[in-house]
């Protein structure tokens, strides 16, 4: 046997074909490759490298805790550094009188705002099973319990291995709300089918509601309508189910406002996690808030053990880590920074001039890119030949949706925003049928 495998074959991914970046450097938004090639990142990595690459105020950061120390959980010593993130956490983000809980990543932040849901709702008392409802078009994680409970087509494990769970009401966006009725837009409306899905398991056995505020690339940053959000707060509170947002992708800043939910009145969550915005890629990380109201159950005496935080949950470089982030975004201009992401969406939505996309969509610095079957890897080539890399989605309605998420830096400058849309313009222009008689790209010109 060939004990001399290639090593890009060590490396177990589904994402095919792997990207050919041999980076050798990177700053801000901009990769620089071993072949003097410039990549401008369109999707802030995974949608997390929110503040940019090579960030010297994360550096200073973690260069002044370093010699402090580099680990020290919280059951070995004072964590005053996690306490100050968790400090400064809560108040960038408007709860400031929220608990933390402090974990690794995102799909560890869910799997334990469930748990503490759970707990939150036996102590209420009332409840006897502790379920927890999700959208048939939602992603909420990479673990067994989490790919098993939300509705991402490409990632939900086969029927047999789905621990008899799955997605429970529908999400209010049309390539998965069937009203019976092609052309009739979602609305406020459609979280009356949470109510039903509520009422059918009968409210004492449920726990909460997890949601995403803003879809993220299950379906490729849909909206939801005006007054969704606010209706699913009051069904939930008339039958004593608490809200879960999960804001792993969304929070700290990236649909143009500190939480997403902030964008729509009386939609704030009992329980909020968040984590890619807060490493934004320096560390990883995640945390769950838990509103003032709720938080005082979980020291209930009959309250269950809390969910374990892990041992390297915010240790003290990740904690510095993060502070550096929070540095980085209360630095910046929110006035230029809410216009930037305005423009972009101006310099994007006329792509829909073109047969070859389907639909633009989006809020702040996320936006999808909706494309006709079969064109999503010819586009992302393209888009690779002018100097931009995008990360693709999959997964909404039948046959499913394909396109781009556009997401860049947060940290990105006017003249940043205007090349990735003048790149993304020629690359959608290069795989469009024009020979055909088909129109060119109308794109602003930057």
């Amino acid at each position: 046997m060939d004990q001399h495998l290639p090593r890009r074959e060590r490396l177990l991914t589904s994402f095919r074909p792997l990207p050919d970046f041999d980076v050798v450097a990177a700053s801000g938004a901009w990769l620089h490759c071993a072949d003097g090639r410039r990549i401008f990142d369109g999707s802030s990595g995974l949608i997390c490298v929110n503040v940019g690459q090579g960030s010297r105020k994360v550096f200073s950061r973690i260069k002044a805790q370093f010699p402090r120390s580099s680990f020290g959980g919280a059951a070995v010593v004072r964590p005053r550094v996690q306490l100050e993130l968790m400090d400064r956490l809560c108040r960038a983000v408007g709860r400031p009188q929220d608990s933390v809980a402090l974990v690794t990543c995102g799909t560890l932040g869910v799997e334990v705002a469930i748990g503490l849901a759970r707990n939150i709702a036996r102590a209420r008392g009332g409840k006897r099973r502790g379920d927890i409802l999700t959208s048939s078009l939602s992603y909420h994680g990479n673990s067994a319990l989490t790919l098993a409970l939300a509705g991402n087509h490409a990632r939900r494990p086969r029927p047999e291995d789905a621990l008899g769970l799955g997605p429970s009401f529908p999400a209010p966006y049309p390539p998965v709300h069937d009203h019976g009725q092609a052309e009739r837009a979602c609305a406020a409306s459609c979280a009356d089918e949470l109510a039903k899905a509520i009422d059918s398991r009968g409210a004492e056995n449920v726990a909460a509601v997890l949601l995403e505020p803003v879809n993220g690339t299950t379906g490729g940053a849909y909206v939801p309508p005006d007054g969704y959000l606010r209706r699913v707060s009051e069904i939930c509170r008339e039958r004593d189910v608490l809200v879960i947002h999960d804001e792993v992708l969304t929070g700290l800043w990236r649909t143009g406002t500190p939480l997403a939910s902030d964008h729509w009145d009386g939609s704030a969550p009992d329980l909020c996690i968040l984590s890619k915005g807060l490493g934004a890629g320096y560390t990883p990380v995640g945390a769950v808030l838990v509103s003032p109201e709720t938080a005082p159950l979980l020291r209930h005496q009959d309250a269950d053990p809390l969910p374990a935080m892990g041992t390297m949950a915010a240790h003290p470089l990740q904690a510095a880590a993060c502070l550096g982030v929070l540095d980085e975004l209360e630095s910046m201009d929110l006035g230029a920074f809410r216009a930037r992401g305005e423009r972009l969406g101006a310099l994007l939505r006329p792509l829909t001039d073109l047969p070859v996309v389907r639909d633009v969509r989006g809020l702040g610095h996320l936006y999808g890119v909706e494309l006709e079957p079969g064109l999503l890897w010819p586009l992302m080539e393209e888009a690779e030949k002018r100097g931009v890399f995008f990360y693709p989605f999959t997964g909404a309605g039948h046959p499913r949706s394909e396109g781009l998420v556009v997401a860049p830096a947060l940290t990105s400058t006017d003249e940043d925003i205007d090349f990735l849309a003048a790149a993304l313009c020629d690359a959608v222009t290069a795989v469009n049928p024009t020979d055909q008689g088909g129109p060119s790209c109308s794109c602003p010109t930057p």
